[in-house]
């Protein structure tokens, strides 16, 4: 997502780590694009786990594409956001196209050359397009909340960090809504539907090492 930024700590690197090991092995015995996601509640850390996973993989000489999934939302963010308030029953797996960005994931396994994702201008509040290359891509990560959900995915790993664990991270992020009743009641709700993500995941990492 165009405006987003990342703020790589310790822990971040230390989770990217451990992904990374844990999938080696299956990566070179795959024969064709390995897929995994990385998956946890709002300001856990997973588009830096994502980011630091890719850079462990790229020193073993592998090549890394990442999927956001804040990019495969129905809505732009500022607009989502108000549909959220407009009718709180929208928040949930609904608001995310998860059925294309499995479609990406079976895309990239099957050999595909390129990819055509939703790309969220967040300043503009808008969702433009991008072409993906993943011409010599040995890897492609998915990251995002409602993730480990994704059936095309050969490895999900969850980052075991309520919101409760989160805010601090999520101030630094700067993203729209960080504070007050209403977001609390929004990450509430993805807090039960993520919960139950969990048991699929292949590997979790623990909020603190």
């Amino acid at each position: 997502m165009i405006g987003d930024k990342l703020v790589i700590e310790e822990y971040h690197e230390e989770n990217g780590r451990r992904v990374a090991a844990a999938c080696l092995p299956e990566i070179k015995k795959a024969g064709r694009i390995y897929t995994l996601t990385v998956a946890g509640e709002s300001g856990s850390g997973k588009s830096e786990t994502a980011a630091t996973t890719a850079q462990e993989l790229e020193k073993a000489g592998l090549r890394v594409a990442i999927l956001g999934q804040d990019d495969y939302f129905v809505l732009p963010p500022k607009s989502n956001s108000a549909k959220r308030k407009e009718d709180i029953s929208w928040v949930g797996l609904g608001e995310v196209k998860l059925a294309l960005m499995d479609e990406h994931l079976r895309a990239a396994k099957a050999g595909e050359k390129t990819i055509v994702k939703p790309n969220v201008i967040f300043e503009e509040d808008r969702i433009s397009e991008e072409t993906i290359s993943l011409e010599g891509i040995d890897v492609v990560i998915a990251e995002g909340t409602y993730t480990t959900a994704l059936k095309e995915a050969d490895f999900h790993a969850f980052i075991d960090k309520t919101y409760h664990d989160t805010l601090s991270h999520r101030q630094k992020r700067a993203r729209d809504e960080t504070e007050g009743a209403f977001i609390e009641t929004v990450l509430e709700i993805e807090h039960k539907i993520i919960s139950g993500h969990k048991s699929r995941a292949e590997i979790i990492l623990p909020k603190q090492y």
